[in-house]
């Protein structure tokens, strides 16, 4: 598993790991009953504290996106397709919001935002 952290970013190391793996699983790149670094290892490969890594454990478990078992270590948890679309939604809705925010600041018009975004999407296919 490949986490990058940024000291630019606004947000605190946690929530950086947190948000990295939240994405892999709902991507399918870590699939149920995967099993993830354990919170020694992942916090030596990033050189950071075993308490940081602790707590992006436990907020992923709490979101339901993995399952600790003591001794064993963390897996990811299983998903219901549906919850997982959603949350996928969920993710591009709250990217989108931040593009809208951003269009409206620059004057871009509804029209020009749809144009931009048919054509960036109709590039990818």
């Amino acid at each position: 598993m490949n986490i990058l952290l940024s000291n630019a970013s606004q947000d605190p190391i946690y929530i950086q790991i947190k948000k990295q793996i939240k994405q892999n699983i709902l991507k399918g790149a870590l699939i149920e009953g995967e099993p993830l670094p354990s919170m020694r290892k992942l916090a030596k490969e990033l050189q950071i504290s075993v308490i940081t890594t602790k707590r992006a454990y436990e907020e992923l478990e709490r979101e339901g996106f993995i399952i600790s078992y003591v001794g064993k270590g963390s897996f990811v948890a299983g998903q219901n397709n549906d919850l997982i679309q959603e949350r996928r939604l969920q993710m591009v809705e709250q990217g989108l919001a931040e593009i809208v925010k951003e269009s409206k600041s620059l004057d871009i018009t509804l029209p020009q935002l749809q144009e931009l975004l048919a054509m960036l999407y109709e590039e990818e296919e």
